[in-house]
């Protein structure tokens, strides 16, 4: 596939997310790992360091800061989130999800969409953050020191399988040739259950994460999809790294 062919014409959009299994968790725990993740990214950008409660407008939203973030306050949000038929019983096994705002309007805001707790195999668990997309945001945050701050905040809090940090386009182009929820990315967080992650050419950087698993840096450079050594590099380390084993589902 010509990598330019599907992105010509439109900026790309660029986004981080972690995703994990089933695990059992509580809102209390979802909230603490919340509060821990929030704690962890503040440091990375100003963008990353201000989030609100969900509401209808920008503007209603930063009447009602969730910074510095309160457990509790994050728990009964997820108990708002559970997952229940109209009138009906609650599915305790799909878990809880959560959505809400860096308070931010236009393409210069950003936010963060939560499912946690959900332990019934079917859809994975995941803390996903759709990056700013233009102004003086985007272009300090859609770079590899901050986003290998996010994705190293996301291990540290959330414990994944794999997280990763790409643009939307270049996803689209890696899951004709992944498995199914699973690529290299800009930058690539595999834990350490997956086993270990063998030696990667050049440019490409390792980084271990605390007791926790790798980073994976593919170019120090930003990532596009409309680069084909950007995208035949992502697919030779993919390749490597399924050789390992190290790229299975996160679900089956």
């Amino acid at each position: 596939m010509n990598a330019n062919a599907e992105t010509k014409g439109r900026p790309e959009t660029y986004y981080a997310g972690a995703y994990w299994g089933p695990r059992k968790e509580t809102p209390e725990e979802c909230a603490r790992r919340t509060a821990e993740f929030l704690n962890l990214i503040a440091p990375c950008d100003p963008l990353l360091a201000h989030w609100y409660k969900p509401a209808r407008s920008p503007k209603d939203a930063r009447k009602h800061p969730l910074m510095p973030p309160d457990v509790a306050t994050l728990a009964e949000l997820f108990r708002r989130g559970v997952n229940r038929e109209k009138g009906g019983p609650i599915f305790e096994e799909l878990g809880f999800s959560f959505w809400f705002g860096n308070g931010g309007s236009g393409p210069d805001s950003t936010d963060l969409q939560i499912k946690c707790g959900d332990h019934s195999g079917a859809n994975p668990n995941s803390c996903v953050m759709p990056l700013p997309r233009q102004g003086l945001g985007a272009e300090r945050v859609v770079t590899t020191p901050v986003l290998g701050g996010v994705l190293r905040s996301m291990a540290l809090a959330w414990e994944p399988d794999w997280a990763v940090a790409a643009s939307d386009d270049y996803r689209r182009l890696m899951s004709t040739t992944s498995a199914a929820g699973t690529f290299v990315g800009w930058v690539t967080y595999l834990s350490r259950r997956r086993g270990p992650v063998p030696p990667l050419p050049a440019p490409v950087r390792i980084e271990p994460i605390e007791g926790k698993g790798t980073l994976i840096i593919l170019t120090p450079e930003r990532l596009s999809a409309r680069n084909a050594e950007h995208v035949e590099q992502g697919r030779r380390v993919g390749e490597l790294l399924a050789r390992a084993g190290l790229m299975q589902p996160v679900t089956p």
